[in-house]
């Protein structure tokens, strides 16, 4: 006799045509008590969840309105609730909400009865009180100087991040923040909120952090809550906070009815608060928990799933899942390398040109900064785009307003009101009152020659006033290009950037990167008007890309933002050393510390699990003039899917040893230090030739690395010396 369970999924089948495997049964007959599913990427986990929700109301009896779903954002919620009505038409809605909804409802109660007035300040309206506006003037107070967009953002996960961990005050300076006066900001800004205004003033932070208290506070609360759901199913629960992860249990503490879906390889986003540990130790934190895990991809290539699930086992601190599809193999990962940063964009250009269906295409990076040369590439080829994150802040970047100020000025010697906002830009040393002395001299001077009749002005100063001045007269014949790399050197621009940089504790790196990147897109402009349109139009298209979503356009994307979706073909870039793992990542992992890492690792593999049947990996050996090295991933990936040459090493070296019985072959020692993984091989590394001598890296391709010597640069086959032993690491 058919089993109720058998008998539900068959009529779904015959209804619906959805048919579940073994474990994602198992998962939907699976109704009582903590249950923890893992479930791999495109192993079809929002398909199990509501099949689940159905089969709690149909075959077990729970009434929907007291079943509850959260979800990690509105996107996700609306989906599940849509997939719902579609798989179960007839049945009454189930409540499917994020948890700061859930949370919203708690605090909205709890302040009701204890008559408490509160107003939440999130948003965009400045009347009475606005989150960012408080911030922005606190830094202001604090620093004597505005805060750049790139800092508030910090500021705001800094301060998410502390009240989604729950940290106590006298824990609070455990978190570094590299926005100065962080942590003074963050204490003035709690105690505006209490006593600043008439009102209690709420964030979305602190509707998490209230209604954690309300539970613990007010027992009757809580209780209703409690009874309130008879079972509760989270998603995406690798993303969920400490404080998020404690409201659920204590709405479930009587009858543990929860199912909890997740993927600790996806876990990737820590720096907002997110815990990964939880789902490591869920049988701590419920002991009779069954923990179900679906391995089976359902999206991709037999080719991508297994050397995506090869990839993520290097990370240590993970259950022991084995994803597997059994789709059949397309193409294998395809692994390029470009001579340089700079033929990256139009190479996908090239690449993209020839697609005929644009939806199915993303292009992959881990810094929004990737985009913008990617953004002028297609635009000038015509091809339509949709960039995921579309709120990038490349273009207001205080950067670029500086370059804009520096060009503008060419057209206006004379305009001082220009020149006041990037005097300090120059590396002249200039101080506000040499601007105030300037603005009493004639008008029809220019602002260089009002400078140099200064008295208080050592000489160097008036030789540097002087070629500026000489320079000025020249720039509107100069091209975009040419002038900025004069701002960059000449006007002393980098110099001060470097300076503000130590100073501040600005990430130098990224502020060059702006920097160049304007460089490059000066390249294909003639004047400085047409680069200054150029921008604005970019600007532009960047903020009505939103609007190509689900269009004929190929999809532009972090890879933290890519989470959740999937294309036939995807292409990673700027997969270099530095940036996928940053220089951080590698310096915490040589301390001994694995976390960051292990991040970096998953982040990666959320990358690769995007792509259905094409993954192509980008990476190149110069970047804006210098050389660099592959990514560390890039290498671990070119060793799962090229196996054969390790495996030929392996196989050279034990007929050495057999052939030889002293580790000889060919005259050649055997050397036990030698590199005998390229993965070590980096940029930077001092090591011995044994024929050539010391030397130091100072290129990387996918098969070879230039070493300079003392007295020439040789380029080598990567191959060839560590099949031959004949480098090792100089300490």
């Amino acid at each position: 006799m058919m089993s109720v369970g058998e008998e539900f999924f068959n009529r779904k089948k015959a209804e619906l045509g959805v048919s579940l495997n073994d474990v994602q049964k198992r998962a939907v007959l699976n109704t009582e008590g903590p249950l923890l599913l893992l479930a791999s990427p495109g192993s079809g986990k929002t398909t199990t969840l509501i099949m689940k929700i159905g089969y709690l109301i149909e075959v077990v009896g729970l009434d929907p309105a007291r079943i509850k779903a959260v979800t990690f954002s509105n996107a996700s919620a609306h989906d599940m609730k849509e997939r719902y009505q579609r798989f179960f038409s007839t049945l009454p809605p189930v409540e499917f909400s994020t948890i700061h909804s859930l949370a919203f409802q708690v605090v909205r109660e709890f302040f009701y009865k204890r008559q408490i007035q509160y107003h939440i300040i999130e948003g965009t309206d400045p009347a009475p009180f606005n989150k960012k506006m408080l911030l922005r003037d606190l830094f202001k107070t604090f620093n004597q100087k505005a805060i750049t967009d790139d800092q508030l953002e910090e500021l705001l996960t800094y301060i998410s991040l502390i009240k989604n961990k729950l940290l106590p005050k006298e824990k609070w300076s455990s978190i570094s923040c590299d926005v100065p006066n962080a942590l003074q900001i963050f204490q003035k800004y709690e105690r505006f909120k209490r006593s600043g205004a008439d009102q209690l003033l709420v964030d979305y932070d602190d509707m998490l952090t209230i209604a954690h208290q309300a539970f613990e506070k007010d027992h009757a609360l809580l209780t209703k809550y409690q009874r309130k759901y008879d079972y509760l199913l989270t998603d995406e629960s690798q993303d969920t906070s400490l404080v998020q992860h404690a409201m659920i249990e204590k709405l479930v503490q009587n009858h543990q009815n929860l199912c909890v879906v997740a993927d600790d390889d996806q876990s990737i986003y820590s720096w907002r608060a997110a815990e990964p540990q939880y789902l490591l130790d869920f049988k701590k934190v419920y002991p009779d928990a069954q923990i179900l895990m679906m391995e089976q991809n359902y999206r991709s290539s037999q080719d991508i799933v297994s050397v995506a699930n090869t990839f993520i086992k290097q990370n240590k601190n993970r259950y022991n899942k084995n994803m597997f599809t059994e789709n059949a193999a397309y193409v294998p990962v395809k692994l390029k390398t470009l001579s340089d940063y700079q033929y990256q964009a139009n190479y996908l250009v090239e690449q993209i040109a020839k697609e005929e269906n644009l939806r199915e295409v993303a292009i992959l990076y881990r810094n929004n900064a990737s985009s913008i040369l990617l953004l002028d590439a297609l635009d000038r080829a015509h091809i339509p785009f949709y960039m995921k994150d579309a709120n990038n802040r490349f273009f207001s970047h205080w950067i670029v307003e500086d370059v804009l100020n520096f060009m503008r000025l060419s057209y206006d010697a004379t305009r001082v009101d220009i020149f006041e906002r990037v005097y300090s830009k120059f590396h002249l040393y200039l101080k506000n009152s040499h601007i105030q002395q300037m603005k009493q001299q004639p008008n029809s001077e220019t602002v260089f020659d009002r400078l140099i009749k200064l008295t208080d002005l050592k000489d160097w100063q008036r030789e540097k006033i002087a070629i500026c001045r000489k320079h000025y007269k020249q720039m509107q014949r100069k091209t975009p290009f040419q002038v900025i790399l004069l701002i960059r050197g000449e006007f002393g621009y980098e110099k001060v950037l470097r300076n503000m940089s130590e100073k501040l504790g600005f990430n130098i790196d990224y502020l060059l990167e702006v920097l160049n990147t304007l460089e490059e897109i000066a390249k294909s402009t003639n004047s400085m008007v047409e680069f200054a349109n150029r921008l604005d139009h970019l600007a532009s298209l960047l903020k009505t890309s939103k609007y190509n979503r689900q269009q004929h356009a190929v999809t532009l994307s972090t890879f933290h933002s890519s989470k959740g979706l999937e294309f036939e073909k995807v292409y990673m870039i700027d997969l270099i050393k530095g940036v996928i793992p940053s220089q951080t990542e590698e310096d915490k992992l040589k301390e001994g510390k694995r976390e960051e890492m292990e991040e970096a690792v998953r982040l990666f593999y959320v990358g690769m699990t995007r792509a259905k049947r094409n993954l192509e990996l980008l990476s190149y050996s110069k970047r804006f003039g210098k050389a660099v090295a592959p990514s560390k991933f890039v290498l671990d990936v070119k060793k799962i899917v090229h196996p054969e040459k390790v495996h030929h090493h392996a196989a050279h070296k034990t007929t050495i040893l057999k052939t030889t019985g002293k580790g000889r072959k060919n005259g050649i020692p055997d050397n036990p230090n030698a590199i005998n993984d390229p993965a070590k091989l980096q940029v930077g590394l001092k090591i011995k030739h044994r024929v050539f001598g010391t030397g130091e890296i100072t290129g990387l391709t996918e098969d070879t690395l230039e070493i300079r010597f003392k007295k020439y640069s040789k380029t080598l086959s990567i191959t060839t010396c560590l099949e031959h032993k004949l480098l090792e690491v100089v300490e």
